[in-house]
């Protein structure tokens, strides 16, 4: 799982920012909200403009170099940040797997370009490569006959690289290595409006409808907009030879999405993702209810809350999700001023489960 994240002169933040997801607080309710000693679900809250969509982008970097997966690479224009002084950015990730502390850092000049990468498995650095020497090696058993051949010029990530080129011993170090790659490639981000695409977890640009379709899922989904007070009857249905979703009418039937609002269309999507999202690593939807009442916002929490053994953060203006009964004080954090931090750091009150988190922070308690 992810427990560390830092980024400094990507986007808008020109100094370093960390987000740290590995170290909980102690609280005794909701605590299955906490796996390996991570946070595994959170809401992140911040005023317009002040980077919780770029935060995502940031964690989600990582799946530009490493994997094939689905990427929003024009989403990472203006790559480096405007005031900063730096040619480079810096991203560091820190990921605990079978009790191993996986560090994993690496400079880039644009999305595409790397200047050096380094990682480290339980305090050992195990692969280090600088792009502008050519020089580094590789550690990892198995992976020795590659660093004669690690020096080309091939502008590939050099873990990616040890990846696809050796054949590496069966050993609990690789083992480690093997699970890093693999939470990798299943991370994935996406935005509440289909048109915005997504990135990681998949290839490919299925519709909605015919995603929902191909999974056997048309009455499924029928009853999560039934229980969510959206009431249709649906089946599928092929419009030149591709698969749709009608409704049923007394006169005449209708494409769903050509007929749903936009409500409706999104939490669509949210489905569409939520019957994959269990075989996912980590997922960060950002403005997830941009389009939601907020008793809806609520009961997607709750599904969300429920997927167990995936790490899952959304970002929304919705103080009303804000509750000890939905998550605790250390899943709530505060974007603001390039400091990302959990709602219990940001005040001396000891918060039990009885105080009203939305109350104390419309009334500033949480302003640091």
């Amino acid at each position: 799982m992810l427990k560390r994240f830092s980024v400094e002169n990507f986007k808008g933040f020109r100094d370093k920012i960390t987000f740290d997801i590995g170290s909980p607080s102690n609280y005794n309710f909701n605590s299955e909200i906490v796996e390996n000693g991570c946070i595994t679900k959170g809401i992140i809250y911040g005023i317009n403009s002040c980077g919780k969509s770029n935060l995502g982008l940031a964690i989600f970097d990582i799946i530009t170099h490493l994997t094939e997966k689905q990427r929003l690479l024009h989403s990472y224009d203006f790559y480096l940040n405007m005031s900063g002084r730096k040619s480079f950015a810096e991203f560091e990730y820190t990921f605990m797997f079978d009790g191993y502390e996986v560090i994993y850092k690496y400079c880039k000049t644009d999305v595409n370009t790397l200047k050096n990468e380094s990682l480290s498995i339980g305090g050992k650095e195990v692969i280090y490569f600088d792009f502008l020497t050519r020089d580094g090696f590789t550690l990892l058993e198995g992976s020795d006959t590659l660093n004669a051949s690690i020096k080309n010029e091939s502008p590939i990530s050099r873990v990616k690289y040890v990846n696809s080129n050796s054949i590496l011993a069966d050993n609990e170090q690789n083992q480690v290595f093997k699970k890093f790659i693999d939470f990798v490639e299943r991370m994935l981000l996406f935005y509440s409006l289909d048109s915005r695409g997504y990135e990681g977890f998949m290839n490919g640009g299925e519709s909605i409808a015919e995603g929902i379709v191909n999974s056997g899922k048309v009455q499924d989904f029928q009853e999560f907009l039934k229980e969510n007070g959206i009431k249709y009857e649906l089946f599928e249905f092929e419009v030149d030879g591709r698969k749709a979703i009608y409704c049923y009418f007394d006169h005449k039937d209708a494409d769903f999405f050509k007929i749903a609002s936009t409500g409706t269309r999104s939490l669509a999507l949210f489905y569409y993702w939520y019957i994959r999202m269990e075989k996912a690593a980590f997922v960060f939807i950002d403005e997830f209810d941009a389009f939601y009442h907020y008793e809806l916002s609520k009961s997607v929490q709750n599904r969300l809350k429920n997927i167990s053994g995936v790490q899952i953060f959304t970002t929304t203006h919705n103080t009303d999700l804000m509750s000890n009964d939905l998550l605790r004080p250390d899943c709530y954090f505060l974007l603001k001023d390039n400091n990302i931090t959990a709602i219990s750091e940001l005040t001396e009150k000891e918060l039990r489960q009885a105080h009203n988190l939305q109350k104390m922070y419309k009334a500033g308690a949480f302003n640091g």
